[in-house]
């Protein structure tokens, strides 16, 4: 479906529901977000994403969400979210959920599966950096095109099913659990598919499965409240899949997550790991011989650690650890070696000029394993500047 033929199809739910909500009075909510955000690169002339733009990485890059909650009674919900962002216009979800009791709900549609705590606040609207962790990234870090972006890169939208619910013992333990059946990663294009195939997935054109297997997963937290202002939480995400036309190749991806909050200081962390399967059918691809043992996969690792603390009123310090390594064969094409790293240190300010109108600032230092093969450096600065919205 065509980006103008999606407008179309939203515009259309939103005039239905709103006189549906006239006539039967359903409760609803329209909320949404925007941020503008310029990168400047002032290191790497060539670590741009557009060829032409000299320092500026992407120059002023956007992504705005609009989303419409509707309850149709008490145990019936709906919920529609279009996003623009360097993936183009998509539907990023629509789905419907069905509560039964707070301890089952089913979830069916278009959604982001569970996966993660990062995934619960990806919505820049959510985050007091311009920037996503590594782990999580989706087209915005330096050499994305040799990394292939993150572990796991956010948002992962994608067609399913999913089970999930939440427990309280007592009034300080609340236990959350979910399990889904989706349509998963794909590689559809490369006759020899060796990563997956990010932009793929965020297509209109390949939102049906083509190997007919669904990828399966699930996720399960405890968040511990220690007092009024202050909780701890702790979970555990997986999720497994087939990703090639031909059901010849799986991924799994691991997660763990741990957060604390302390009144109004937070600290975040979370560990990603992928094992990818690749197709070594001609081993002349490839930079290294390949094994035949164990030759056929790589593992890429990411995690990051974030400190978000404010200052005076309206104004929050961020600081933020994070990186990846990919350990395995690669594309005789690519830079990367076989162990390669990348570590990222971000300090950013956040300034609130309002309750729906704040803007961010940060300063990034990059340090990869390799050189940059233009400019032969290992390390990078960048710079953020943005300004984000919310209604």
């Amino acid at each position: 479906m065509r980006p103008l033929s999606q407008l179309i199809v939203f515009a259309i739910v939103l005039i239905a529901l709103f006189a549906l909500q006239n006539a039967s009075a359903l409760e609803h909510n329209i909320a949404g977000s925007g941020q503008l955000d310029y990168e400047y690169v002032p290191t790497a002339r060539n670590g741009n994403a557009n060829a032409g733009t000299y320092n500026a990485f992407d120059g002023f890059t956007l992504e705005a969400a609009a989303k419409l909650s509707v309850d149709v009674n008490e145990h019936l919900s709906a919920n529609v979210k279009v996003c623009v962002g360097c993936h183009g216009f998509e539907p990023d979800m629509f789905y419907f959920d069905y509560r039964f009791q707070d301890e089952l709900d089913l979830r069916a549609g278009r959604f982001s599966p569970s996966f993660g705590s990062f995934v619960l606040r990806h919505d820049p609207a959510n985050q007091k950096l311009t920037d996503k962790p590594l782990p999580y990234d989706m087209g915005r870090m330096l050499r994305k095109d040799v990394w292939n972006n993150g572990v796991l890169p956010a948002p992962f939208p994608s067609n399913g099913l999913e089970v999930n619910g939440t427990h309280w013992f007592g009034d300080r333990v609340q236990l959350d659990y979910a399990a889904y059946a989706i349509t998963g990663f794909r590689n559809d294009t490369d006759a020899y598919p060796v990563d997956l195939n990010f932009i793929e997935s965020h297509s209109p054109t390949y939102y049906i499965s083509t190997n007919g297997r669904p990828a399966f997963g699930g996720r399960t937290a405890i968040t511990v409240k220690m007092g009024n202002a202050s909780d701890m939480s702790a979970g555990a995400s997986g999720m497994y899949g087939i990703y090639d036309p031909h059901d010849r190749f799986s991924y799994l991806i691991l997660g763990g997550d741990l957060s604390l909050r302390v009144h109004h200081t937070n600290v975040r962390m979370e560990y990603l790991v992928r094992r990818q399967e690749m197709d070594t059918d001609d081993p002349s691809l490839f930079k290294y011989a390949v094994s035949p043992q164990r030759g056929n996969f790589f593992v890429k690792q990411g995690a990051f650690a974030e400190l978000e603390q404010p200052l005076v009123t309206d104004l929050d310090l961020v600081a933020r650890l994070d990186g990846m390594t990919r350990n395995g064969n690669v594309l005789a094409t690519s830079p990367l070696s076989s162990n390669a790293y990348v570590i990222r240190e971000t300090l950013g300010l956040a300034y609130a000029f309002d309750r729906n109108f704040r803007v961010k600032t940060s300063g990034e230092l990059w340090e990869f394993s390799g050189p940059d093969p233009t400019t032969g450096r290992t390390t990078e600065v960048s710079l953020h500047l943005g300004v984000v919205g919310t209604f």
